[in-house]
């Protein structure tokens, strides 16, 4: 049966993985057993995808990252160079804790800068964006902007990735796409 996927000679993909159609795989990554990768993904060179691990449609996942049992990442996901994922608050070289892995859910749209560390047990909203070498430690809601060590909300960003400036209507319009947005009560929504 001929493959719809493309995978580099040097990846591994173990058994028991499913891969959708028109996704590439790069150098020395590694796909590990019961993956679900969706459509037209593109996984980057020195990639682990570790057991479990769900990735929607259109993901794009830059160098040297590892993606630990528990992250699920919903469409259109993008995860910068280096970014890193943990699954155990407390992890202990000689405490078996593979029970208590932290579900991880990275949200459509978002994105992970270079560098980011996502603290395992959270929720990466729709479309929000991570900076470079932040660490997440709580949920980030949808639009966000965070950026640092910890991760401290910075304003809120477009679907394409500007920074939104609302008015004292509490409305915004994305530079680039032309989409408004709303911001009331501490949430933004497209409108």
């Amino acid at each position: 049966m001929e493959s719809t996927f493309f995978a580099h000679p040097t990846a591994v993909i173990d058994e028991g993985c499913t891969i959708g159609k028109d996704t590439k795989i790069w150098h020395f990554s590694h796909v590990m057993p019961d993956c679900r990768i969706g459509e037209s993904c593109n996984i980057g060179q020195n990639v682990v995808i570790s057991p479990g691990v769900v990735l929607g449609r259109n993901v794009k996942i830059q160098n040297n990252v590892s993606v630990y049992t528990g992250v699920v990442c919903e469409d259109d996901v993008f995860l910068g160079p280096s970014c890193v994922f943990t699954n155990v608050l407390n992890p202990r070289s000689a405490v078996p804790r593979k029970d208590q892995y932290r579900e991880t859910l990275v949200c459509r749209g978002a994105s992970i800068g270079a560098n980011a560390t996502v603290v395992c047990g959270h929720r990466i909203g729709r479309y929000a964006l991570i900076g470079a070498g932040a660490v997440v430690t709580h949920d980030v809601p949808d639009y966000a902007l965070v950026v640092g060590n910890p991760a401290r909300q910075q304003g809120w960003v477009s679907e394409y990735g500007h920074r939104l400036d609302f008015g004292p209507d509490g409305l915004a319009r994305c530079p680039e796409s032309g989409q408004e947005y709303r911001l009331k009560d501490g949430k933004v929504e497209r409108i």
